[in-house]
């Protein structure tokens, strides 16, 4: 992955942050790490558990960035969140997976487009 890359989905996680907390989403993690992979942003709202992902994009070139969250990536996910569960010992909370898209506003080069995508997948 190159710095350029790097930086641009730093920024994206960024965005995202805050973002989330304007919608009234209390942030509890960002960047879990499992042996099983990561999880962007873990956060809570209105009592429910939510498991972000999120993918940046310089434009469509590549597809939607929901489309980069394919089955192969929804079960390291899943998984990892799993890991987060049993490493906080919570159990009986409602949760869900969403993701965050982000793209380069071809109108305002400085700016990402946000997209929010609640229920993405299930598990």
């Amino acid at each position: 992955m190159t710095l350029k890359r790097l930086l641009f989905g730093r920024e994206g996680e960024s965005t995202a942050v805050t973002f989330l907390k304007k919608k009234g989403y209390r942030i509890l993690e960002k960047n879990f790490c499992s042996k099983l992979g990561e999880i962007d942003i873990i956060a809570e709202h209105e009592g429910v558990l939510v498991f972000f992902e999120v993918k940046a994009r310089a434009d469509h070139k590549f597809g939607h960035p929901f489309n980069a969250v394919n089955s192969a990536k929804q079960k390291k996910i899943i998984q990892t969140a799993q890991s987060f569960l049993v490493s906080k010992r919570i159990i009986n909370q409602p949760m869900r997976f969403d993701v965050i898209g982000l793209t380069s506003d071809p109108e305002s080069p400085d700016s990402l487009k946000i997209e929010h995508l609640e229920n993405a997948f299930q598990v």
